[in-house]
């Protein structure tokens, strides 16, 4: 039978279920047979797969009426499956309690199914003939099984005809169709011969991108963050670009654009563009449990649609150091106003204030900082920032008190080719952050900045996972008294080498007194291991340097930690839970315990 008919026989057997009720009692399915003739292993596999018996089976699926529709449907789905793999005169049974079961009238369906026995003879292979596709695009070329001699698989038919269109679209003919195709089984020489022919239409320009939808972004706004450069040639990755910038907004939960089915006047092409709004109101809360540092607490609220152009509000705060033993506790409030498309589809906007508490081993500082600067989209994977602000704060440390007031140009450059940034697999990802900074209290110049790499590398069918993070910071200035206190960097705690106290590693400063150093290393390396789908255990080792004067310059000593750690997958990220101790430097002892959402890196 054909693949209609037995579509249509499906067809009729779902009526007669609907018609029936469930009147007839359910008894289960006790064995299925499967014979493939032949000695090709990967084809058993594949049409195994493709069986929907093997699946009711599997499944424990009782009711007759299913498993009968199951046994009609693998007729097509076992033919293809031979199609796909170059079989063109194969022979499908599949009996019923003996029957075969497209025999069976579709009103008198069996009561009762005990087994099924499909039988498989798939028959010679079959190669291709005579192969061609007409016109092709400039540039463009054919599947590489798609030509005479190889196996005719039909996927590659199916392959050749969409490779060849979306050549053609490429080049910007967005109409390009398959006019005509001529495929042809000649089963005494085990030859498929397939032509396709396409008419490519006008080479077409942009038209106008028609809101089809309301939506609480202003019209103008969603225009100009779409971008869609009117009168330019057609092109589908233009397309995909308009789309993902509309959804990194994050004020849409939908967006969906479709080409006008008729060309305007000049060969224009009109996109219509339909939006669901995303809710603009979202907040969320975090923390953190250390033995020593104590508990942090954040949380943030955000709204998506803030003045109505598509901007992002976002408010953060986050206590730190409850409990803690070493310091005191930190406050921090920031708040910052991001505008899309501010200067272009691609550059945005954004204004930024935030003050602080903090209550560190080495200093204690009360700043308030304010600011503007743009972002740049580069591509799906790179972005860039840069800003101007004004940053006050006054210090209390080792050389008592001290007030700076200087005048920043921040910038920041992130490079993620990581396949998940919750818990990434494989990829990389690089972050680099440089501050320079003028006091505009004394005159003074300097520069603080942070570069951060990371690397993952899935193993082991993706049960293993080799992670590992560089990290390298260095502040310089003209007048070591120009750098604030938290422009220096210490190692020690959960963000840099566990099994350490926090901050515990700087530099001497005399008299019992511990400072930043001008130059700071850390290197961390894990072995993630699961044990289940969600459960799963790490072993790390962490590594920290602070130089007095430098990056591993002047004055600087090491400090090592290491442990093992144990992760619980959640949507939102693994519950992390990480022992360490102390491995060498002498500025811990003991266990140390970390409790947290996500990766450490």
């Amino acid at each position: 039978m054909t693949r209609t008919v037995y579509a249509f026989l499906h067809l009729i057997l779902c009526v007669s279920a609907f018609v029936g009720g469930l009147g007839t009692p359910a008894l289960a399915l006790e064995r299925v047979t499967f014979n493939v003739s032949g000695v090709d292993e990967a084809l058993k596999s594949d049409l195994k797969a493709a069986s929907l018996v093997q699946s009711v089976k599997s499944r424990d699926v009782t009711a007759p009426r299913e498993v009968f529709a199951a046994a009609l449907a693998d007729y097509g789905r076992l033919t293809e499956t031979l199609y796909a793999n170059g079989y063109y005169s194969g022979v499908v049974q599949i009996r019923v309690d003996g029957r075969e079961a497209g025999a069976i009238p579709p009103f008198s369906e069996p009561s009762t199914i005990n087994t099924i026995a499909i039988s498989v003879t798939p028959g010679p292979v079959f190669r291709f003939g005579t192969t061609k596709v007409d016109p092709l695009a400039p540039g463009s070329t054919l599947p590489k099984g798609f030509r005479s001699g190889e196996i005719a698989r039909s996927e590659l038919v199916q392959q050749a005809a969409d490779g060849s269109v979306a050549d053609w679209r490429d080049a910007g003919h967005a109409k390009v169709a398959v006019t005509g195709q001529k495929i042809s089984a000649n089963h005494a020489n085990r030859v498929l011969s397939a032509f396709l022919y396409l008419t490519p239409g006008p080479k077409v320009r942009f038209g106008a991108l028609r809101l089809t939808t309301d939506s609480m972004v202003r019209a103008s706004r969603i225009q100009r963050i779409a971008g869609l450069p009117k009168g330019a040639q057609f092109s589908p990755d233009t397309l995909e670009t308009v789309a993902k910038r509309l959804r990194r907004t994050g004020a849409f939960s939908s967006v969906s654009m479709t080409e006008a089915a008729h060309l305007g006047p000049g060969d224009t092409l009109d996109i219509d563009l339909a939006l669901v709004d995303a809710k603009p109101r979202r907040f969320g809360v975090g923390a953190e449990l250390s033995s020593l540092e104590g508990l942090t607490v954040s949380g943030f609220w955000m709204h998506r649609n803030f003045l109505g152009g598509a901007e992002r509000f976002r408010v953060d705060g986050e206590v730190a150091g409850i409990g803690g033993q070493h310091g005191g506790i930190d406050y921090r409030l920031g708040v910052r106003l991001d505008q899309p498309a501010t200067f272009g589809p691609d550059t945005g906007g954004f204004l930024y204030g935030g003050l602080a508490y903090e209550d560190e081993p080495g200093y204690i500082s009360r700043s308030a900082d304010i600011g503007a600067g743009v972002t740049r989209i580069f591509s799906k994977t790179l972005e860039g920032e840069l800003g101007f602000g004004l940053r006050y704060s006054e210090t209390t440390d080792y050389l008592g008190e001290r007030r700076f007031f200087l005048a920043t140009l921040p910038g920041v450059l992130t490079w993620d080719r990581r396949d998940n940034a919750l818990n990434p697999t494989n990829g990389f990802y690089l972050r680099g952050k440089v501050t320079p900074f003028i006091s505009l209290d004394t005159g003074g110049v300097g520069a603080w900045g942070l570069a951060d790499g990371r690397v993952y590398r899935g193993f082991g069918g993706g049960k293993y996972v080799l992670a590992a993070r560089v990290q390298i910071g260095t502040v310089l200035a003209g007048n070591t008294s120009d750098i604030p206190p938290d422009y220096l960097f210490y190692s020690g705690g959960g963000n840099s080498v566990r099994g350490h106290p926090y901050q515990s590693l700087g530099v001497d400063a005399g008299g019992g007194n511990l400072t930043g150093g001008h130059g700071y290393v850390a290197l961390s390396a894990e072995l993630r291991a699961a044990i289940t789908d969600t459960i799963g255990v790490v072993g790390f080792v962490d590594a920290g340097h602070i130089g007095d004067t430098g990056i591993l310059a002047g004055a600087g000593d090491w400090q090592v930690g290491a442990g093992m750690g144990l992760r619980y997958q959640t949507p939102i990220g693994p519950l992390r839970l990480d022992v360490a101790g102390p491995v060498s430097g002498d500025t811990g002892s003991g266990v140390q315990i970390y409790l947290g959402i996500g990766q450490a890196f």
